[in-house]
């Protein structure tokens, strides 16, 4: 045999292996009762347009895949919608309150924001401080839409009907592997799981474009949360005591300081409150324009005087766009700098979904933020 021979027999074989692993581990999951978990009432097993399907009927309960340990890989499904609500997938579920999810907007469908990727943290879904993974996709009534999501470490791309449809940068959960769970009106078939299957995708998160970004406050401090009214005014009874505890919270991505990630978060109507502050030292007096992200309402003080309040409320008239969302445009105000030290400080409630803020001076020249 010759040399050449040799060779193109060796790679005939690894192909031959690579394709039968690949085969190996895709597994097509049945929907069948015995394999899932959910409440009494709640689901259908049926066929439907001649293959096996599972219905999920009109509740807020999901229906969770048994013996299912998922970290990464590549999950297909294909869906049919059953009303103009929202369907979710979760992925690397370890319970009701922590999970990634990955979600259709029916009723946007063809807008830019049809589907949306979003972690629970504490049971909270970030949607509204994660703006940026939201993005348009065309999804059918009264037919199957296919839906791919290849995972992969930090990152994940998700399709639907053939077509990428987002790409996320970093997934932003606190789980690293875990359970598969639907929600939602609609109908699945051809659920297939390719565990570790990740068609090249980098398990690395990309780069942050804010993080050489020096306008950004990164470093604050934060007191514990405490319950306030539902319908919330400020007054200066609520203002910080001497004896106050603090915290240190640092910026996530975008110079998003994540208050639902330190204090999760409380079911409605509960609200509550926390404190942010942090040093500005200026070697000048001087004025500097801040943009501020928020959600849900905030109230600014420097140097002890009232500044500036400000509310973006999901759903209300009072909200800011991005349509609710929290983003660094959110709003924007002047902010008086003495000579030397400055200390910012702000309350933050919260109202519905995540809290936080992100915090960008417009230029800071002579200027030292806490590191």
């Amino acid at each position: 045999m010759t040399k050449t021979a040799t060779v193109l027999l060796s790679l005939l074989f690894a192909t031959t292996v690579a394709a039968q692993q690949k085969k190996k581990t895709s597994q097509e999951i049945p929907l069948q009762a015995e394999n899932w978990e959910f409440k009494p009432g709640t689901v259908e097993f049926i066929t439907h347009r001649s293959v096996p399907a599972m219905k999920l009927l009109p509740n807020m309960d999901s229906v969770v895949l048994k013996n299912l340990d998922f970290k990464d890989g590549t999950i297909e499904y294909d869906m049919e919608p059953v009303n103009a609500g929202f369907s979710n997938i979760y992925f690397r579920r370890s319970d009701q309150k922590e999970k990634e999810c990955f979600y259709l907007r029916i009723v946007r469908s063809g807008k830019g924001d049809a589907v949306q990727y979003a972690p629970f943290i504490d049971g909270i879904n970030l949607w509204d401080m994660l703006f940026h993974f939201q993005s348009t996709a065309t999804i059918e009534k009264d037919k199957w839409n296919h839906v791919k999501l290849v995972i992969s470490g930090k990152q994940m791309r998700a399709y639907v009907n053939h077509k990428a449809v987002l790409a996320v940068s970093r997934l932003e959960g606190n789980t690293l592997h875990g359970g598969l769970a639907f929600e939602g009106q609609m109908i699945i078939s051809n659920l297939v799981v390719k565990p570790d299957q990740t068609e090249g995708l980098s398990p690395l998160e990309e780069s942050d474009l804010t993080d050489h970004d020096p306008r950004y406050i990164r470093k604050w401090q934060i007191s514990q949360p405490v319950i306030t009214a539902e319908r919330l005014e400020f007054s200066y009874a609520k203002y910080p005591a001497k004896e106050t505890k603090w915290d240190t919270i640092r910026a996530e991505r975008r110079g998003l300081i994540n208050i639902t990630r330190m204090f999760g978060g409380a079911p409605p109507p509960t609200r509550r409150l926390v404190w942010l502050k942090t040093n500005i030292q200026s070697a000048t007096a001087q004025v500097r324009k801040m943009n501020l992200g928020l959600s849900d309402e905030v109230w600014i003080f420097i140097n002890g005087k009232y500044l500036f309040a400000e509310k973006n409320l999901y759903g209300a008239a009072l909200r800011k766009d991005p349509n609710g969302r929290c983003a660094v445009d959110n709003t924007s105000f002047n902010l008086p700098l003495e000579q030397g030290d400055n200390e910012l400080l702000i309350a933050v409630a919260n109202d519905l979904f995540g809290w936080g803020i992100i915090a960008r001076v417009d230029v800071c020249d002579d200027l030292i933020f806490e590191k």
